[in-house]
């Protein structure tokens, strides 16, 4: 029989956990329940109580009450939580939360711990828009609540009906096997770097890898170097850089100060390259910050809006790619298109800006430690096949 975890603030939520518990054994599964409420001892009552999650944490839950700072104990509680999850994962077959900030911050630090693949659904009341703080890369699946989780009405009920329904589903879904006699390789792509990397992964799956494709939009570069901490990963080939352009000049989809570190820290064999580092992305048009309308704007859809990046602005990315490239442990290389970073910075299109290019790459021939890292430059477009072939042969040649 299979085992469901709910995982939330009991002493808040209890009614609501009771009826979720009720609906997933009504499914003919099991439940482990986990109370990381800090308020008093919840209403329902729990397998894996709140004095044990915040002993994982190494903290006393009487002293976090008497302190009464409900932000360290909402902080020590998802540390607990995360090593409970951690604890118990050969015995459950899925995980589900619900609740407000703290639940949903409470709860998906424990989801962000279990292994992808792993069955993750998180209710909330504050998933409405961005779930990037709470999910980080992981595969969580996340459903508005609509009203507040406050009590079993006709709304709550039967959208708490639907999300124990959706875990028991996943929970239930075969598990999908895969050849592991493939080693599995990362690559990052951009809808305007798409053509250089379906090219360069064609090459290396047909030398016998597993190239896994990673969309670089902030989550996609979180998601991806997740894995690469975890060890599956053999090499990656970092085309799409462009999430440096966001967390740089606060655009919309960065991956954080730390993008780039983990394949040089873990001394895997590392490709990297300048892919769509002219472009910042924002939402609709109306809603680009005022400082930046008078920016080079273009309108790729109706919800994503491109910002040009400047000289300035190239100079510090490549000063920025150059230092974390230098950072490799194993062999690394630097890959730069001297005729263009995307599809929107080529002969005649919008993004096409040689002096904001070359300040990319004087910043990264000035920076680069040679000695450690190569730096190959080639007369060629990002999405020219024979740069992708470069690329993905030059990875294969560390490997």
């Amino acid at each position: 029989m299979k085992k469901i975890a709910l995982i939330g603030t009991f002493d808040t939520k209890g009614d609501e956990f009771a009826f979720l518990k009720k609906v997933v054994e009504n499914q003919g599964c099991e439940t482990l329940t986990i109370d990381a409420g800090v308020q008093s001892q919840g209403k329902l009552a729990a397998d894996i109580p709140n004095t044990e999650v915040a002993a994982a944490a190494g903290h006393d839950l009487a002293r976090l009450v008497e302190r009464n700072d409900r932000g360290t104990a909402v902080v020590a509680m998802l540390e607990g939580a995360a090593v409970i999850a951690k604890r118990i994962e050969p015995e459950i077959a899925g995980i589900i939360g619900m609740g407000g900030s703290a639940g949903t911050n409470i709860g998906t630090s424990a989801m962000r711990a279990l292994p992808i693949g792993m069955p993750k659904v998180m209710v909330s009341s504050v998933v409405a828009g961005d779930v990037k703080p709470y999910g980080q890369g992981k595969d969580i699946c996340f459903m508005y609540s609509v009203v507040d989780i406050s009590g079993i009405n006709a709304f709550s009920a039967q959208i708490l009906t639907n999300a124990a329904y959706a875990i028991v589903g996943m929970a239930r879904a075969p598990k999908v096997s895969r050849d592991d006699s493939r080693p599995l390789l990362a690559a990052t792509m951009f809808g305007v770097t798409t053509p250089c990397v379906s090219r360069a992964a064609a090459i290396l799956d047909a030398a016998g890898y597993e190239a896994l494709v990673f969309h670089a939009t902030g989550t996609g570069g979180m998601a991806m170097e997740s894995l690469i901490e975890s060890g599956i990963i053999r090499g990656v080939l970092d085309v799409t850089t462009t999430e440096w352009c966001d967390e740089l000049v606060g655009g919309d989809l960065s991956a954080g100060p730390h993008r780039l570190e983990p394949a040089a820290r873990m001394g895997i064999p590392f490709v990297v390259s300048v892919g769509a580092l002219d472009m910042v992305n924002f939402g609709p048009i109306d809603e680009v910050p005022e400082k930046f309308k008078n920016r080079q704007l273009y309108r790729h859809n109706p919800t994503i809006t491109l910002m040009r990046t400047n000289v300035e602005e190239n100079a510090e990315l490549g000063k920025i790619i150059a230092s974390k490239a230098n950072m490799a442990k194993g062999k690394a290389a630097v890959y730069l298109p001297l005729r263009g970073v995307s599809a929107l910075d080529a002969e005649g299109q919008p993004f096409d800006w040689l002096e904001a290019r070359n300040a990319l790459y004087a910043a990264i021939r000035a920076n680069l430690d040679r000695s450690r890292v190569e730096l190959v430059e080639l007369d060629l477009h990002i999405n020219d096949p024979a740069f992708a072939e470069a690329m993905a042969n030059k990875l294969l040649s560390f490997l």
